[in-house]
Formats: structure tokens, sequence, C-alpha cells
């Protein structure tokens, strides 16, 4: 009980922890007290014909499990590594038995078979006989009483005989016991009735449709009633419904319902779910969190966690107090173990439902952005914490992108990646050979890589006070701008011809009608670029060019160009501009902010920073709905006071620690709103926590309510989570970790 209160202490504190205190500048700041982080351990039953009924635990954290075959019992098993359900041997003299049903009373477990109600716990002494063959559910009263029934017919047994016996009309579904009123409760699909001790009466309480399941809750005041189309509460008392059924779940055909720590918890065909003190959801479906989704009953485990037994196996799931600095320590080992190919933060793939030892890390076309990303956050880390670990981490990574423009010929060109010659000769119109015969590389790059570069050789030149790192990364800014001064606004490949995105140049930006996002987005980030460039090289070639695009080609009118104003080419257009604007590109969005680092920290004067600052605030506005924590994060290096911290923080608190690419599929429920398709790709009134969604880059859309590949692959945290919350550290606007 002490450790329920101190949890659910620990909650109520996580509640004030996103107080905002002020900055210096007066900006909010987060103040990192510990939350709750949920977090599943599966067990797997390898018997596919076994089914499961109920799991309970007992006082001493032993989980046995009913099944078609027997008790079973969880082995092995920690997050991201699934134990299995084992037949439960303990206790052999216990096999013969015909074991029928499963419970816990004072906290021990107490099994029904055909024959009595009785229990390994107090020494063996419960041993209450019932004489009815077909008994199936019983619940305990006080002083080791007991109601049993074989769905049709009741028997009360106490002191090791029957006092009543009795009949339903109806098939009994389930019985509950309320200890402050001594009676039972027992549940069928059209009523709940009332057993009494004192009285031995038996009699209804109030009609219900097609119940299901049902659970005292609210310290025994209410009957919550679980149909197969919502659930409904009543008075415990008088038998009142108190409200009308409730039909906006996740899932409405209900399984299991049960309060656990003042918390309604509900099991569906699809899934299960908590019910908030807001009236919304915590919703556990998929393999993130569940062996399947068809649950088949809900109970109290030990320290906190929840049991929920699936038709798969069961599903553990563990609330630990967590501050976002501690859980940045455990994103930090899953990069460094699993996510770190030649020093590129790469993505864990070609893995067998969610088995994280059958994966292997891939290149991608990204591989640049991907670990401009996490070299960001590391710099940020570093820059905060002066962590030895964090400048190795840097090193390592900075060594990567400078490869990708020595591992090909030409001068001042990234390439996407690279690999040991020969693995992608299935590939060869990007995969050329390298000037090494023992490398490949890869071709094609695009202006998204192109941003991400110059975004983190800048935050490296500025932030990390080590010479050999600022070197590098200037003379890598230089390099990469250079060729695109030298090329005209181009990134011009092994071929002599430009790439299919690597194009800056008025006759490319200025040919897209003004509300087509390219015109606004290329216009943005060459600025950026440019001013990156002149910021620390303070070559004069980089501030003129500049210049020359904002005052003689429009690219300042481009780039403050409202964000409401960007849509749908028009009919008259051309094809490409067309294809560009057929709704909102949500990669534009990552190359915007991260391009913002340098537009407004490297702005050529004042009178440009406060342009650009109205810029980034017009383009927040409009990511607002998604809550997105990068973007919050990044609208904070402008100083202002609105930013959404709040909202910053509860995606960084709500992402899943387990960052498989697990299916989901939110589309078919009943707790969400849909509204009518529109260009930014907007699914519902609200976007729903990231620990529901697919898992994904900044670059995805957070509105897409399906997803994943069946646990084919891990990201990596380093661009997701490390990148915003290591960002918000280093802007002062998310503090270390607080004492409690």
């Amino acid at each position: 009980m002490r450790k329920q209160l101190w949890l659910t202490l620990i909650s109520v504190i996580s509640l004030f922890s996103c107080s905002e205190k002020k900055t210096g500048n007066s900006q909010p700041k987060h103040s990192d007290a510990s939350f709750l982080q949920d977090y599943s351990i599966k067990y797997h039953i390898a018997d596919s014909n076994t089914a499961l009924y109920k799991v309970y635990a007992d006082r001493n954290g032993v989980i046995q499990i009913l099944s078609s075959k027997g008790l079973l019992h969880p082995y092995a098993g920690a997050f991201l590594y699934p134990g299995t359900l084992l037949p439960d041997d303990s206790y052999r003299p216990m096999k013969d038995k015909k074991i029928s049903a499963l419970a816990t009373y004072q906290e021990q477990l107490v099994y029904l078979d055909d024959k009595t109600v009785f229990s390994n716990a107090w020494a063996g002494k419960l041993f209450a006989p019932h004489g009815m063959a077909n008994a199936r559910i019983f619940a305990g009263g006080n002083d080791f009483s007991f109601l049993v029934s074989d769905g049709n017919n009741l028997q009360y047994l106490k002191n090791n005989h029957t006092e009543w016996e009795g009949k339903s009309d109806q098939q009994v579904l389930d019985i509950l016991f309320d200890s402050g009123k001594n009676i039972f409760y027992v549940l069928t699909p059209a009523q709940v009735s009332v057993f009494s001790p004192a009285n031995q009466q038996f009699s209804p309480l109030f009609k219900t449709d097609n119940a299901t399941c049902f659970t005292l809750a609210s310290q025994g005041k209410d009957i919550v009633v679980g149909t197969n189309n919502g659930y409904l509460i009543a008075d415990a008392a008088s038998g009142k419904q108190k409200a009308d059924i409730n039909r906006k779940l996740p899932w409405t055909e209900l399984s299991a319902v049960t309060e656990i720590d003042g918390k309604l918890w509900f099991g569906s065909a699809k899934g299960a779910f908590m019910l908030k003190d807001d009236g919304k959801f915590n919703y556990y479906a998929s393999k993130r969190w569940l062996p399947s989704d068809e649950v088949k009953h809900i109970s109290r485990g030990n320290d906190g966690t929840v049991l929920i037994l699936t038709s798969a196996g069961l599903g553990k799931i563990c609330f630990t107090p967590m501050t976002l600095e501690e859980k940045a320590g455990f994103y930090d080992k899953q990069v460094r173990q699993r996510h770190i190919r030649n020093g590129f933060n790469a993505t864990l793939t070609g893995m067998q439902e969610g088995n994280i030892g059958t994966g292997h890390m891939e290149d991608s076309d990204n591989d640049g952005l991907w670990t401009s990303m996490y070299l960001g956050a590391e710099a940020f880390r570093y820059a905060v914490t002066k962590s030895p670990e964090a400048l190795q981490n840097c090193r390592e990574s900075l060594d990567a992108m400078e490869r990708l423009y020595s591992v090909n010929p030409v001068k001042g060109f990234p390439a996407r990646s690279y690999e040991r010659r020969g693995y992608k000769l299935h590939d060869p119109e990007r995969w050329i050979p390298a000037p090494d015969p023992e490398w490949d590389w890869k071709s094609t790059t695009s202006s998204d890589e192109a941003i991400g570069h110059i975004f983190v050789f800048g935050v490296l030149a500025e932030l990390v006070d080590d010479e050999a790192i600022k070197t590098k990364s200037i003379a890598l800014i230089d390099s990469l701008m250079q060729h695109v001064i030298d090329n005209d606004l181009y990134l011009v490949d092994w071929d002599g011809k430009p790439t299919l995105w690597g194009k800056w140049h008025p006759d490319y930006v200025n040919a897209r009608p003004k509300n087509v996002g390219d015109r606004k987005i290329n216009s943005s980030n060459i600025i950026a670029m440019l001013q990156t460039a002149y910021h620390f090289t303070k070559k004069e070639v980089y501030k003129e060019k500049a210049f020359d695009l904002m005052n003689n080609h429009g690219y300042l009118e481009n780039l403050m160009r409202p964000m409401k104003e960007i849509g749908h080419a028009a009919e008259d257009a051309d094809d490409w501009s067309k294809m560009l604007s057929e709704g909102w590109n949500h990669s534009d969005d990552e190359m915007y902010f991260l391009g913002y680092w340098g537009l407004y920290r490297y702005a050529f004067n004042d009178t440009l920073k406060e342009k650009y600052k109205e810029a980034i605030i017009d383009h927040w506005e409009i990511e607002r709905p998604e809550k997105e924590g990068a973007w919050n994060i990044f609208t904070a290096l402008t100083g202002t006071k609105a930013f959404d911290l709040k909202e910053a923080i509860w995606y960084l608190q709500e992402y899943p620690l387990d960052m498989i690419g697990w299916t989901v599929r939110n589309s078919e429920r009943k707790d969400i709103e849909l509204i009518a398709p529109n260009f930014r790709g907007q699914t519902t009134t609200e976007v729903l926590p990231p620990d529901e969604l697919d898992i994904s880059r900044h670059n995805a859309n957070r509105f897409d309510l399906n997803g994943g590949r069946n646990g084919h692959n891990e990201y990596s945290a380093g661009d997701i989570w490390l990148l915003p919350y290591w960002m918000g550290r280093y802007l002062d606007v998310i503090s270390p970790s607080v004492k409690q």
C-alpha cells in the first residue's frame, strides 16, 4: 500500500513538474521533476491453441495465469526482450486438479475446481467444498466466505459448508464483493443483482443491456458495467444509472474492466485503455504494449504494474518514476549500442517481429541529415554538461560527416552515404565507386542533407570548445557553400549535373508560384546557409550573394510569405509545381526549422533578425496542432515567451521508450473526432500522444493515424528525441533534473 501511495504522490508531483518557471529573459522554463514513464514487458504463449482466461499476482509478486491447459506463469522477460508463458508446476499436487477459476483473496492466490475453493496460502487450511461439478465463477467475502456459481446455480460457502443456495434466471458472468457493505454483486448480460450474506437474500439491483464485465469503483460507491457497446456507471447502493452510456472510447466492445489505484482500466477487442482525470484515455494497443489486442482480463500487479492478459500472452505495463534527464540517459545508451554505423546515426532494420537481436543497421538517403540532428543533440549536451562522452560522440560523428566530402572526388560535394565496395551493386545509378577501392558512395544529394549539414556545423563551431572540432566544422561549412557558390547555387553531382533537389538558383526557385511551398523553403534555407557561412568564415562572397538574393530576386519576400498562403498550385501552373503542392510537405518543416538556427542566430543585422523572428513564429503558429516537440523548442531560440513549452514537454514525456516500428491503427477508434480531408493532412481535431502512434521522425505527419511495419525496425532516439531535449536544455527552457 505504501508503494501505491508513493506512486500516486509521484503522479501528483508530475502534474506540477510541467509548471513553468521564468528564465532570465522571461521565457518559461520546465522544472524537470519525475513523471511516471510507462513501458511494457511482454510474455508470449508458444501454443496458439491455448486459451487464456485470467491473470493475478499475489502479495509476493507471484503471477499466475489460468488457461485451457492449466496454470501458467511468466518466465524471463524484460523490456524489449519478451519472455514466455510456461506451465506452472511449482505445486505438483495441484496437477490433477481441474482448476476452473483463479482469483486473489487477501492478496493471496485462491483456486476453484470442481469440488472446492482452496489455496496454498494460510498453511493450506482454506478448503471449502461446494459440490458444483461445473463451478467456474467465484468471489471471496468476509471471514473466508465465498459465493460460487456454475453460470446458473449459486452457492454461498462459509465455515467450509454451504449456507445458502440459489439460482439465477440468466447466465452469471462475474461476481464481486463489497466488504464495506458486506454484499456480493452478480453480473448477468441483462442485470446486476445483489446477494446479502446477512439476510441471505438474492435480488435484482438494476437492468442493463449486453453486459460483459463489471467492477466496483470510487471506494465502492459506483458499479461500472462494460457492455459490447460502451460502459455505464450506476450508484452501487440504489442501482440508479448516473449518466448515459459512454461510447466515446478507443473501442466499445469491452471484455474487462477494473479499478486500479483509483483509475478505471478497460479491456476490449482492440486493446486496453485507462481513463484519465480529463476524461480521455491512455490507449495500450499494438505489439508495442501487448502480445495481441484481444484483451481477456486486467488485474493489479506488484510495484504499481498492471497485468493485461490477451489471447496471445501477457503484457505487464510498468510505471517507473523518471525525469527527462534520466530518459535522455536511457536513449543515449540505445543510440550508442544499436544505432551507430560508421559514426552515422542509423536505423536498425530487418528485425523479426521486434526482436532487436535479429536486426542490422542500414544506410539511408539521409544518413547525413539524421546524423546532423543527433550530432546537434550531442553538441548541445556537451555545451550544457561538458560531458567527455558527449564530446567523443561529437568527434566520431563529425568524422563520419567529414568523410561524406572526402569519399567522393567532387570538390565540396557531400555524398548521401558511403558503404564498403560491392554491397550496393543492385543500385548502380546512385552508388558510385569511390577513389578508394574499398568503398562506394551514394550520390544525388538533396537540399535537406545540405541544410542539416550547415545547421550542425554551425552548432559545433559555435558551442563546442574544442579547437579541432571548430576548425573542422568551419572548413566543412566553407567547403559546401563554396561548392554552391561556384556552381551557381546548385549542388552539382559527379556527372556535372545539378541533383534533383539541390537547387537554390532564382531560375528554379522563382519559377514556382508564390503559394507553392518550395519557393519559400528554398529561399529560407539558402539565406540561412549563406548567413552561417559568412558568420564563421567572414568571406564577403557569402554575404554579397545573400543580399543579392534578398534584394534583387525576392528571397526575403519569399521567406517572409505567411504560411497561411501556402497551398495548391493553380490549375494553369506547371506540372512540377502542381506535384510539389499536392499537400503539406512535412519534410519541408524539418528543413525550415533546422535552417532557422542559422537564419535567426546568425542574422546579418537586427532588422533582419526581427523579420526572421516574425517568419519563424508565423510558421510555428501553423504547426501548433501537431504539438511537435522539436518545432516548439526550435521556436524558443527566438526568445519568444509563447512557444508551447507544455506541449513540448508532453511530447518528450509521452514518447515511448520502445522505438520499434510496431504496426498501429487508430483510424477506427471511437474516441477521436475525424475532420474533413485538408491540405495539411490533419485528420483529427486533436493529435494523439506519441506512444499511441507509429514511431516517426520529425519529417512525418503526426496526424497520421495508422502506420508501422510489424516490428521490422527500431528507430534511433538520436534525432527524434535527443535533439529537442538537449536543445531545450541549452536554450535554458528545460532545467536539469530536480530533487524531490
